[in-house]
């Protein structure tokens, strides 16, 4: 399981010209599943991304979590991150779990996910072509890998 998260000011996210979420203050989270993810991985993220400490607190030090700043979570699933580019130019995805696994996964996780934050998480449309559009604040991006 692969998650990319960057801290934001705020971010959107469209399907066909159609907005279908947006967020205030707190992380875009794009996360792509690998063929036979465990549900452990999915708690161990879950609980990983809503406890990152990258807001600023009282001191100006990098150093609150979301909760603390009363932040929101914009989801997208995005099985572009398990590419495999080693060989070629044209990326290979066969590392990444297909579909109806990565809805299950995906599901599956943004409930954890809304668990962890009083329900403050918002998503794109699983398997849509998605428009996000965010500012990313600090730049604040931080990729996280659970084998």
């Amino acid at each position: 399981m692969r998650a990319v998260v960057q801290r934001v000011s705020h971010a959107s996210v469209s399907v066909d010209e159609r907005e279908v979420a947006r967020i205030g203050r707190g992380f875009v989270v794009l996360v792509g599943f690998r063929k036979g993810e465990a549900e452990t991985a999915l708690e161990w993220m879950a609980r990983k991304i809503a406890s990152l400490r990258v807001f600023q607190d009282g001191e100006g030090k990098m150093n609150a979590a979301l909760d603390t700043v009363e932040g929101e979570m914009l989801v997208v699933s995005q099985f572009t991150l398990y590419a495999d580019v080693s060989k070629g130019a044209r990326p290979s995805f066969v590392e990444s779990a297909p579909a109806d696994e990565a809805r299950r996964l995906y599901e599956r996780f943004v409930a954890l996910l809304r668990a962890q934050t009083d329900g403050r998480v918002a998503t794109g449309e699983f398997q849509a072509s998605m428009k996000v559009e965010l500012v990313n604040d600090g730049p604040v991006t931080i990729v996280i890998d659970r084998e």
